[in-house]
């Protein structure tokens, strides 16, 4: 197999923390050792350390929307990225979001005239519901989505479930499954480091310990945690639970934790980096609770599988996809009072959550090594397919709108850096240019050339001034 140079694209990534940017990650530093080459393009985080990796990632403009959906927005459409972009030589653009890095991902394939995989991770219509309340324009907002992903050249899902959502979400085309793996090796980490990482927190021997990993928001099935472990309290059981991780909705989750009455035995763990840390917790725990109907392949439950920890997961779920009931993990239905008839059920039974357990770790672990090695695999399946013409023409038109845009933007910004009493001079020329690159935006293919002249006559203009 040919070592292919890859460019990966998504808005998430560290020192974001969440399972989109780990499988990023994952996919560039696997690549990049030993099956060929990678490049990750981003949108830019103020604390980012880039020096850690040892593959190129390219940071582009981006304003702070945490507080509406998480992370930061990109703003990618610059002409200087897309020069950087295309002189890079890419075999096959992968991207891992279908809003702002698909649109930049198409706009680029139709500079480079290279294959585009889409690989679907998060349920997006539960995401756009969070981020808009308005019935229509959550509509609106899927229908957009869909027509990007299907603008790809190829799509992928994590898992059956994900493939699902997507065609609700209205993308109507095939879909190949390529699950997520796992950072972590099989087995458990040493007994000295199980103790550095959780002594700080009253965790007494022999009694049980819950856990949690993940962005701490109410959607992930944390309200179902916390109601059935009042209600395990309140039937005189003793118990530890620890959350590890960050989100919007930490604030209200640990208050309303508080109003239970359960604070002296819930503990909240800040997001933690250190990934032999993170596999401490799980050899740790005697269960993983993880009630979430949103995840769409669940590398929590992968993670603790590996550890040889056992989940608690919704029946029906995504997260419990190839989970046999009983066998390597246990299954409830989408209730407190459910979860906490479990818990009661399987406290006094060690030995059988030992041996789930230890089923979960032979049956459902699946390293990113194997993971990556298999989507290598397949982008030479993509890279044949697109030579032989197997994939539909695509109409650029929008491409091309964007690459204008783009290129107006960027000559816009950088008028900005020229003093005030300069650039009043030169304000009509701008106007001028930008008001006719919108004019032709639907006959951009005839136009572009003369386009291109004047904004490089525009570029030649302000570098005289700066």
């Amino acid at each position: 197999m040919d070592k292919l140079n890859i460019c990966l694209i998504n808005d998430s990534f560290p020192p974001a923390i969440d399972g989109v940017a780990n499988a990023v990650t994952n996919y560039a530093k696997i690549i990049q050792n030993g099956l060929g080459n990678s490049t990750v393009v981003t949108p830019f985080y103020p604390d980012a350390d880039d020096s850690v990796f040892d593959f190129p990632v390219l940071r582009y403009p981006s304003i702070d929307m945490t507080k509406l959906v998480g992370y930061r927005a990109g703003l990618p459409f610059s002409a200087e990225l897309m020069d950087s972009l295309e002189k890079r030589s890419f075999d096959i653009i992968h991207s891992h979001c279908p809003i702002t890095s698909t649109l930049l991902a198409r706009a680029l394939r139709d500079r480079i005239h290279v294959p585009l995989v889409f690989t679907y991770h998060t349920k997006f219509d539960i995401d756009i519901a969070n981020a808009v309340k308005s019935r229509v324009l959550q509509e609106e907002a899927a229908k957009i989505l869909a027509r990007n992903i299907s603008a790809c050249d190829e799509v992928w899902t994590v898992s059956r479930g994900a493939g699902e959502n997507l065609h609700k979400l209205g993308y109507e085309g095939d879909y190949i499954i390529m699950p997520n793996g796992v950072d972590f090796p099989r087995g458990r980490v040493d007994d000295a480091l199980i103790r550095q990482v959780t002594g700080d927190y009253d965790l007494p021997e022999g009694l049980p310990l819950f856990l949690f990993v993940g962005r701490m928001m109410w959607y992930k099935g944390i309200r179902i945690i916390l109601d059935a472990l009042k209600k395990l309290s309140e039937s005189g059981r003793d118990f530890r639970m620890v959350f590890v991780g960050g989100g919007n909705d930490k604030d209200e989750i640990v208050a309303y934790c508080e109003s239970l009455g359960l604070s002296d035995r819930v503990f909240f763990v800040a997001p933690i980096h250190d990934r032999s840390a993170i596999r401490a917790w799980y050899c740790r725990a005697d269960l993983f609770l993880f009630p979430s109907t949103f995840d769409t392949n669940g590398l929590v439950v992968r993670e603790a599988a590996a550890c040889g920890l056992a989940s608690v997961l919704i029946a029906g779920s995504c997260a419990a996809e190839d989970v046999t009931d009983g066998r390597n993990g246990f299954f409830i239905e989408e209730n407190a009072a459910s979860m906490a008839a479990t818990l009661r059920r399987l406290l006094p039974q060690r030995e059988l959550l030992r041996q789930v357990g230890e089923n979960a770790r032979r049956e459902l672990y699946i390293s990113w090594d194997t993971s990556v090695a298999n989507a290598c695999c397949r982008y030479e399946v993509v890279l044949d397919n697109f030579r032989r013409g197997v994939y539909p023409a695509r109409d650029t038109r929008v491409d091309e709108l964007l690459l204008d845009t783009a290129e107006s933007l960027d000559a816009i910004n950088r008028l900005r850096a020229i003093p005030q009493q300069l650039r009043a001079a030169m304000d009509e020329d701008v106007r001028q240019w930008h008001d006719e690159i919108q004019e032709n935006r639907l006959n951009a293919r005839e136009n572009r050339q003369k386009l291109q002249e004047k904004l490089s006559q525009l570029r030649q203009q302000i570098d005289r001034y700066l």
